[in-house]
């Protein structure tokens, strides 16, 4: 009897003190904060690259971020298939803040005319 009682006094205890805390005892905030926002481009020729982003598009990006934020664009750029078989691939990346976007925005343009140069040199 004694073996019984210690583990049923146990369990009624670890019920009794785990109770659930209810939605007005919670400390529930509801904010939002934006640290980094980093935009990947995949693209496998400059006709794709052309029609798939602009500089605009790049623009917008900083409408939606806040002050001194950490941004960064990568671009990829896939080739043909290499000997190995595998398929080749060249990328770009521009990293900054939202603090100096214009520069960040000359940075992209010349990453995208890179591309671009990449892929008419190809033919």
């Amino acid at each position: 009897m004694k073996n019984l009682i210690l583990p049923l006094a146990l369990i009624i205890s670890a019920f009794g003190f785990s109770q659930s805390i209810t939605d007005d005892e919670l400390d529930i905030r509801k904010e939002v904060r934006v640290e980094s926002v980093d935009v990947v481009v995949t693209v496998d020729s400059a006709e794709e690259l052309e029609s798939t982003f602009t500089v605009d598009d790049i623009k917008e990006m900083f409408d939606l971020t806040n002050d001194n934020e950490s941004v960064s664009f990568k671009l990829v750029c896939n080739g043909d298939v290499m000997s190995s078989g595998k398929k080749s691939h060249m990328s770009y990346k521009v990293e900054g803040t939202t603090k100096d976007h214009e520069a960040f925005i000359k940075r992209v343009e010349a990453v995208r005319k890179a591309a671009i140069k990449f892929y008419n040199n190809k033919k």
